[in-house]
């Protein structure tokens, strides 16, 4: 009988496979149940044991994080609206002045970075797909003003080449140690990200109202836009400055694995697409060799591909054993939907890596963004497109 079942469902399997074709990631996902009410409680592996809880949810594809150096925090979400939480609520009215977005693909709102000086100039920094007229879409980064609960004078900074195709359009936007403005941009498209004279697929190093810094490493070459600080990138989706080295760390998906994270040397080319440790969604390598002696090699990779997303690094006290460690989201594992989780990451005094943690793997939710708060607690973002919340991750004890 056991038998006579196995064969049946062999059967279907053949006759679904020739009428719809092969099964792909999203047929074969697992399913994700509604996130509940919570808070739930949870044991890591550095036997601390953990509360988290919803502090906001209803939000739509939320994307990045920014707190108010005076209390509370902005969201944006992907539609194009810039949304601001204080006390634990969502207003409910967005935040005016946001610039037209183009959401197709993987495109829309994007990140969010407040100017240093943010409380006397109230300056602030948006990266997203700016739709074109010939119906394609190119990242952008836009700086505006907020007064009064809507942003002013808010006009485009950097514009981006727009190639056709719905993917590669996302961007980071962070400040270094520096005071420059560092700004990240998709590379899946063409050849772009070697390209000296595209800004695609580039880490780009800026002044605060969008000029090329004079110090960059191609600054005054006729080859290479002066704007450029790395190269090489595919989609990065983690930027980042290190609060306890200085250095800007970014981290950027593969194809059907190979995500990495990279510390960013001026000048330094990252492979992409020459070489990496992912395979294309074929199932094909992309190169025969990981690396070469003219690439910088990734400080961490993953295989298969976690779908990398946000990052931080952990300096509270309301974590002691994680300070620290690096916290990466994920949106799906393996290219399987359904497989997202939050992880950590431990390294020794070397920045070598030591161990890894996967946590929040009960909700089976994409995470999108993960920031250390002004209290020492964790926030994350969740990934959906109806219910996306924030979570507040806090010790137990």
């Amino acid at each position: 009988m056991k038998n006579k079942r196995c064969s049946i469902r062999l059967s279907l399997f053949c006759l679904l496979t020739l009428i719809c074709g092969p099964l792909t990631a999203q047929d074969l996902g697992v399913p994700v149940p509604p996130l509940g009410e919570g808070p739930w409680e949870f044991d890591t592996a550095e036997q601390q044991r953990i509360r988290v809880s919803v502090v906001v949810r209803g939000l739509s594809h939320p994307w990045a994080i920014a707190f108010h150096p005076e209390g509370g925090m902005f969201v944006t979400e992907r539609a194009g609206r810039l949304r601001f939480i204080r006390d634990d609520k969502l207003d409910p009215t967005p935040i005016a002045g946001v610039p037209v977005v183009r959401t197709d693909g993987n495109g829309g709102l994007m990140d969010i970075a407040l100017h240093p000086d943010f409380p006397t100039d109230n300056r602030v920094y948006l990266t997203y797909t700016k739709p074109m007229a010939n119906g394609w879409g190119a990242p952008a980064l836009a700086m505006g003003r907020l007064h009064d609960g809507a942003l002013q004078n808010v006009r485009d900074l950097v514009l981006t080449r727009a190639f056709e195709g719905n993917s590669g359009l996302n961007g980071r936007v962070e400040f270094g140690s520096d005071g420059k403005l560092y700004m990240s941009t998709g590379g899946r498209v063409e050849n772009a990200a070697q390209d000296p004279m595209s800004l695609r697929g580039k880490v780009l190093r800026l002044e605060a109202d969008g000029s090329p810094a004079t110090d960059n490493p191609f600054f005054g070459r006729m080859d290479y836009r002066p704007e450029i600080y790395t190269l090489g990138h595919r989609n990065t989706l983690g930027l980042m400055l290190h609060p306890l080295t200085g250095e800007m760390w970014q981290h950027e998906n593969g194809p059907n694995g190979g995500d990495e994270v990279n510390i960013l040397r001026p000048g330094a080319n990252y492979g992409w697409p020459e070489v990496s440790y992912g395979r294309y969604y074929s199932g094909e390598r992309v190169s025969a060799n990981p690396t070469r002696e003219d690439i910088e090699t990734p400080l961490i990779v993953w295989l298969p591909a976690i779908a990398a997303a946000g990052m931080e690094v952990y300096t509270g006290d309301q974590f002691p054993a994680w300070q620290g460690n690096l916290f990466v989201g994920s949106l799906r594992m393996g290219g399987i939907p359904g497989t997202g989780h939050l992880q950590r990451i431990v390294f020794n005094e070397n920045m070598e890596e030591l161990r890894r943690e996967m946590m929040l793997t009960e909700f089976r939710q994409r995470i999108r963004e993960v920031r250390q708060g002004p209290d020492g607690n964790l926030y994350v973002l969740t990934d959906d497109e109806r219910d996306g919340a924030l979570l507040r991750i806090e010790p137990l004890n």
